[in-house]
């Protein structure tokens, strides 16, 4: 191991540093370090700053908040949360225009897909205004639309590419300080965390060793590139692998495209249409984003050059898409989310030699939305015990602000399948501690002389307590590469 405190035995019952301290770990446990293999960390960090919509239940609520919210302030005001599949009102322009008045409002749903926006933010991002005359049938069942989500249907909702290109505007990492970013690394270290892929879309590249420059050291941070960066990042020749910074902590990961939707935005891609909407809807089965074609040669320009591929796929047509373009390739990879996939489809991920990506706490969010516009296909929905069993290597995440930077929350519901004291969802798609843990931990399955320091002591024994005990789980200590990044022993 290199210089720093290391395992005295795998007992767990010291942790010493080279001749200078020893810390009796009094029965804890001793588990490799655990990473999040899928954040928007700049977005994890801001969410913090934003208005809390989580708790809201309907299009009034969040006009309650956003009412008092307002108050006549002349910045923007942005709230982070919603999730409006199973509302029993609509939001709409109008609605949103008479609460905030001159206001500039944006409201960002909870998948990221989606924004809820006023005719005065929309000023300010440049985008389309939108015509009046919302739904008036009492619920949203909007899969999405046909001019590209810019809320012609009077809703003020800017889906997808929309979303997205408003998002850019709308946020500047680079505006959020240093000290930021290390209090968001500092509280996943004292959850554990030795490790996060980012996939924000920004130029990670040059944004993250700055940031390691100015002393955010408490994780090692694998950066992504998205298409609209891709030449930048070929013409560098950086590739997949490459260490970005002096300190060894940063390096450059995959290749992300986005291929489809989302379940609560119902613009995923599946073989089926969304309940209530007409056979004739533009988007009756979801949106894809990116033709295959298209996908293709921007998977074989990121090859070529030696960068990996990670691939957001959530819908069962979006997966079969996504692992024929692997197949054709001929190229290992990743699949994102992997949320719905036929049953034909499983073994795939094995024979093509591809990770799935996936956020089991996204099961505990979206079992009640899965229920209504994935009826009959939940069984093989948040599949993860399927893949498990076809083989397929697991590496778990939060999408963290989706769900919170917390591994333990993705351990549990992958072993569990439940949260709030409510019965388990799909049972039969739990999957045991021990693979859990080792998907969230880069394949390690015990702590080992010669393996890096990045280690984590806990207080209970993660492969034997209840599944709901998991989501708390104590963490005395963080180390990693031998340093202590956070450490209650």
């Amino acid at each position: 191991m290199p210089d720093g405190p290391c395992l005295r035995d795998h007992g767990g019952t010291a942790v010493v540093g080279p001749g200078t301290q020893t810390h009796d770990l009094d029965g804890r446990y001793v588990i490799p370090g655990l990473w999040d293999n899928h954040v928007h960390f700049g977005q994890w960090v801001t969410r913090q700053q934003r208005l809390d919509l989580s708790a809201t239940a309907s299009a009034a609520d969040v006009l309650d908040i956003v009412r008092s919210a307002a108050g006549g302030r002349a910045e923007m005001l942005v709230g982070f949360g919603f999730r409006d599949a199973l509302w029993p009102d609509s939001p709409t322009l109008a609605a949103l225009d008479s609460v905030s008045g001159s206001t500039p409002v944006v409201l960002i749903s909870g998948d990221l897909h989606c924004l809820w926006v006023n005719s005065a933010a929309l000023g300010i991002l440049g985008l389309p205004g939108a015509r009046d005359g919302g739904n008036d049938d009492g619920g949203n069942d909007d899969g999405g639309n046909d001019d590209g989500g810019v809320g012609a249907d009077g809703s003020g909702l800017l889906r997808e590419g929309a979303c997205f290109e408003a998002l850019e505007k709308l946020q500047d990492p680079t505006q959020l300080s240093h000290a930021a970013y290390a209090r968001a690394a500092e509280a996943a270290a004292r959850r554990g965390v030795v490790g996060i892929v980012d996939f924000e879309n920004t130029d990670n590249v040059s944004q993250w060793p700055e940031r390691v420059r100015h002393g955010m050291d408490s994780l090692r941070v694998e950066v992504s590139v998205w298409p609209d960066r891709l030449d930048a990042a070929i013409r560098s020749g950086v590739k997949t692998g490459d260490v970005l910074d002096s300190r060894g902590l940063v390096t450059m990961g995959p290749l992300k495209v986005i291929v489809d939707g989302s379940l609560n935005t119902r613009t995923a891609w599946c073989w089926d249409p969304y309940p209530g909407l007409p056979a004739a809807h533009p988007h009756s089965c979801g949106v894809e984003s990116v033709p295959l074609a298209e996908l293709q040669g921007l998977m074989a320009a990121a090859h070529s050059a030696g960068l990996g591929a990670a691939i957001h796929a959530i819908g069962d047509r979006a997966n079969t898409a996504v692992l024929d373009a692997f197949e054709a390739l001929g190229m290992p990879g990743v699949i994102e989310h992997a949320q719905l996939v036929s049953e034909q489809d499983f073994a795939r991920f094995k024979a093509l030699g591809l990770a799935a990506s996936v956020q089991p706490e996204h099961a505990m969010d979206d079992r009640d939305v899965a229920d209504a516009f994935w009826a009959g296909r939940t069984g093989r929905a948040f599949a993860l015990a399927s893949l498990h069993r076809a083989g397929a290597e697991l590496r778990l995440g939060s999408d963290a602000p989706v769900a919170p930077l917390d591994p333990w929350f993705a351990i549990a519901s992958a072993v569990g399948r439940s949260r709030d004291g409510r019965a388990p969802w799909h049972p039969e798609q739990c999957i045991p501690a021990a693979a859990a843990l080792t998907a969230s931990t880069r394949g390690r399955s015990a702590v080992r002389v010669g393996d890096v320091a990045d280690v984590v002591v806990v207080e209970k024994d993660p492969l034997t307590v209840p599944a709901d005990q998991l989501r708390t789980m104590p963490v005395s200590a963080t180390l990693l590469g031998g340093r202590f990044t956070w450490s209650d022993l």
